[in-house]
Formats: structure tokens, sequence, C-alpha cells
């Protein structure tokens, strides 16, 4: 855990919890994709850096989910590096505060205001292809996140952050976090037909096919839609219908759960309504969804 692995001629990865990716940009020069889950993740990331006796040019995230971007600011400030952010991931990294007030959909209360939902702040210049170094170019991967995006470099290895999961994390918690069900799901589509000598994604295993895996994660999503719609054959309210999913996938409630799944659950509610397969009404003063015929 925490080793470098070389998958390519310039690309490397952490082999962490949350992958980290390095390419080697010139003879002692690297850039890396994503920052680190956190400090600790950042100092081990420092280890290798001078191990190899290789200086940090920049941090290129793929999005501001705090895992990805909870290292930026100890890297930063360390060695100097420039940090990118696509679109308004950008903005989430610089505004950490932004990610549990989305989650909460108001200010965040003091408990979401931790390390796994809120990282320090960095100073994050926007992500294009002209401040790429030769050869990494920009996939963009929306779905998962407002504007997430992987990376492939010219040894054609393919970073893919958080555009899918392994089948043990889709069976440990049954719903992952999704912010736009639809782009998520054109992402996988997209993502099977990529040809890649080496794909790393975040969450999974590196493999050199990526197809069935993005097919698992497609009919887990599509699973997961038709059990909310089948779920509002009569009207309920979000919290009620909240209730009933956690129960339908025998899942324990607590804070940040509550926060995840529920985000979830509205995106889902949002893509079902968007296809007209649900619909949503008030009575006495409540928002109620159910199902269309």
């Amino acid at each position: 855990m925490y080793e470098l692995v070389q998958v390519g001629e310039h690309s490397y990865y952490m082999d962490c919890p949350v992958k980290v990716g390095f390419y080697r940009t010139g003879e002692n020069e690297v850039v890396l994709i994503d920052g680190g889950s956190d400090k600790d993740a950042a100092k081990k990331i420092r280890k290798i850096l001078d191990a190899q006796g290789w200086t940090l040019k920049a941090i290129f995230n793929t999005h501001s989910h705090a895992d990805h971007i909870g290292g930026n600011q100890y890297l930063q400030t360390q060695t100097g590096c420039q940090i990118y952010a696509p679109g308004i991931e950008r903005d989430c990294t610089e505004h950490p505060l932004l990610e549990p007030t989305m989650l909460f959909g108001g200010f965040a209360m003091k408990d979401l205001r931790c390390k796994f939902l809120m990282a320090k702040e960095s100073d994050a210049a926007p992500l294009t292809e002209a401040v790429l170094p030769e050869g990494l170019q920009i996939l963009p991967l929306p779905g998962h996140c407002y504007d997430m995006v992987g990376f492939r470099t010219k040894d054609g290895v393919v970073f893919l952050a958080d555009c899918l999961s392994s089948e043990e994390t889709l069976e440990k918690y049954q719903i992952g976090f999704i912010y736009d069900v639809a782009a998520y799901l054109d992402t996988l589509e997209t993502v099977k037909t990529l040809r890649a000598s080496c794909f790393v994604p975040a969450h999974a295993a590196v493999t050199e096919n990526i197809a069935p895996l993005a097919q698992v994660n497609i009919d887990k999503t599509k699973a997961v839609a038709e059990t909310v719609r089948g779920l509002l054959t009569q009207p309920k309210t979000f919290e009620d219908l909240l209730a009933d999913v956690f129960a339908a996938f025998d899942l324990t409630m607590n804070l940040t759960q509550r926060m995840l799944v529920g985000s979830s659950v509205k995106s889902y509610l949002s893509y079902l309504c968007d296809a007209g397969r649900i619909a949503y009404t008030f009575e006495n003063n409540k928002m109620l969804w159910y199902a269309q015929s």
C-alpha cells in the first residue's frame, strides 16, 4: 500500500484507496493526477518524489471531492507546484465549503465540515489543454461530479478518476455518489469504447479491459433507478422515500450516508422526472413524488 507502481514508460500510480497518478514530463520532473486524500497521503507522495529525485511541477485534479484534493494544500505549500482543476471543480477546490453546502442544501453544520467532505483550500488555475504537458490529454467524464475529467498519457495509460466503482464497492455501498445520472450513464457508455494499454480507476483495480466493469456500473445505476421508481407507486415525501431506499438496499443511515445517498437519490429523482417516468405534486404544503403510469 502507498507504493509506486509503473504502468507505462512515463506513467505511474501510487497504490492506495484513492489512486494518485504520476506522469513523468522530463528526466526529473513529474505532474500528479490528483493530490491525495489528505495530508498523510500527501506526505507519502512527497516521500516518493524525494526517493525518485523528482520535482513536482503541477497537480491536475480530476474533480473536487475531498478524497482527491485533500493533499493539495500540503503539496503546494511544500513544493510551490501549480494546481489546475476543471470548470466548476476549480471553484470547489478553491472554496471547499461548497462541497458540504451542496450536499446539505444550505450552510453545512460543523459535523459536515469535516475532512471527509471538506478539504483544505488550495490555489487552483483553470484546467485547459493549453496548460497540459506534452502527451497528456483531457478526457471529459461528467456525471459523478460537476465537471470531472480523466487523462490519457502518451504511453497509452488512461486515468479514470471516479467514473466507475469496483464490484466489491457496489456490493458494499449499493448506491454510489452520482450528481447527474444521465451524464453518468453517457460517460460509462463512452468508457466502454475506450482502448488503452492500461486503465487506472481511482477506486477499482487497474486493468487492460475496462468495458466489463463499465457495464456492471451501467447495470447497477439502471437497477437503482428502477428501484427508486418502484418505491413510488404511492405518492411519498422525499424523506419517506429515502427511508424506503435505505431499507430496500439494507443500508444503515448516519449523517454522512444521509448526505451522500440522499443527494444521489435526488439526482435519480431528477433523472426519472426529466424522462417523464415520475412526477411531483404538492399537498398540505408537502412535496410528493409519484410514478407515472
